[in-house]
């Protein structure tokens, strides 16, 4: 649906026994002008140009209903903040209701500086989904655990890596101390492959300095990052994907995106916050889980999730208890434009770290989309190992 550069759409649902004419009516108004009286009747021009106005309602099977209401673009500053103030801001404490689109004009927001054809430049590779692994264990690691770790995958050709979301600028393992470290190994491998892994480095800090942070390590020899976003903030995105100095992919992390979005009738639907919200704020990656992973999720959700971001260049990375098995699967759905990101399905190969990546791209090779493998077909090797302890 094309939407007007001067308008925004968003789709409510409410559970069964709310009147949706009612409701969106009270969105309409309470979320922009509110009211008035005859004080302020020579403005009333000014007030209509700035109310929202409900566009249409339905009732669905189960009883629950979906308004959809149109605002004005001009009420916001173009970014997602306020966006998210107008559309749903104090009505979220209003009861039951949960919004399930939202439709911005193609120029809202801004678009992601590298995205999939950027990061395939980045990494060299163009024709093959791509692989990411993440430090595992999770805390505890020394800075030079990571290099170790990084120079097994590395050697073996991994693409990315990212740290684990919740890791962050902690004396164990300083953020600065474990780029410089890993750094080291990223730059030994590319002098005898050619290929320059991308480490996303989870920035982090407090407001005042988090940019700075984020500078400090892309000058350090960060050639991506990784933001927990929701925790953070989308401006926090926002800035860092426009900011010259930081001229690296960002990934971003769906860290808190249940809180936001696992309620059946309350909060924003998934697709929402990780696939239009995120791809209108400048992120490269992002992040989510897969409806097969060990998270529970629903793949009309990552469908959806999946459809916003390649419609803005941004690369969908499934996740979540993603392991060889599930690559026929993974192909099925996403085709070639999909990084498959691995935690322990990578780093708890019984051969080690560096099967683990061999067995995805022995997986890539020899799956067939959407036909489970057969192990007994398979020949002893690292894919066969990997299906044996994970499955298909």
């Amino acid at each position: 649906m094309v939407i007007s550069a001067q308008s925004i759409e968003v789709d409510y649902r409410f559970p069964a026994g709310v009147d949706p004419e009612k409701q969106a009516k009270v969105i309409a108004i309470g979320q922009t002008v509110g009211t008035w009286d005859a004080r302020f009747a020579h403005r009333e021009q000014a007030f209509q140009s700035f109310l929202a106005e409900v566009v249409a309602t339905q009732r669905n099977d189960d009883g629950s209903s979906i308004a959809t209401v149109r605002f004005p673009v001009a009420n916001t500053e173009g970014d997602i903040a306020s966006l998210l103030t107008m559309i749903f801001g104090k009505y979220s404490m209003a009861g039951a209701a949960k919004v399930m689109a939202v439709r911005l004009p193609e120029t809202y927001g801004q678009h992601c500086r590298f995205g999939i054809s950027g990061i395939r430049d980045r990494v060299q590779v163009h024709d093959r989904p791509l692989v990411m692994a993440i430090f595992k264990p999770a805390l505890g690691l020394t800075a030079e655990d990571h290099a170790q770790i990084l120079r097994e995958v590395a050697i073996a050709g991994l693409d990315v890596i990212k740290d684990d979301e919740i890791l962050g600028n902690l004396e164990v393992a300083p953020t600065l101390e474990r780029l410089q470290a890993c750094r080291r190994e990223i730059d030994a491998v590319k002098a005898n492959t050619g290929k320059e892994l991308l480490y996303a480095v989870n920035v982090t800090g407090r407001a005042a300095n988090l940019l700075d942070n984020a500078r400090r390590l892309v000058a350090a020899g960060a050639n991506a990052l990784l933001l927990n976003v929701l925790t953070y903030g989308f401006s926090v995105l926002e800035a860092l994907a426009i900011d010259p100095e930081v001229n690296v992919p960002i990934f971003m992390h769906p860290a808190f995106a249940g809180a936001m979005c696992g309620a059946p009738d309350h909060g924003l639907a998934y697709s929402v916050v990780l696939g239009t919200l995120a791809s209108q704020a400048g992120a490269d990656a992002v992040l989510y889980p897969a409806h097969y992973g060990n998270l529970p999720f629903a793949a009309q959700e990552e469908a959806a999730i999946r459809d916003a971001l390649r419609s803005r260049n941004v690369f969908p990375v499934p996740s979540a208890g993603i392991h060889p098995g599930i690559v026929p699967k993974a192909l099925a759905d996403y085709g070639q434009d999909v990084i498959l990101n691995a935690g322990t399905g990578i780093m708890d190969h019984p051969q080690g770290a560096g099967a683990g990546v061999q067995a995805f791209f022995e997986a890539l090779q020899q799956a067939t989309p959407g036909y489970p493998f057969d192990i007994s077909q398979v020949s002893p090797s690292a894919l066969r190992t990997a299906l044996e302890k994970w499955g298909t």
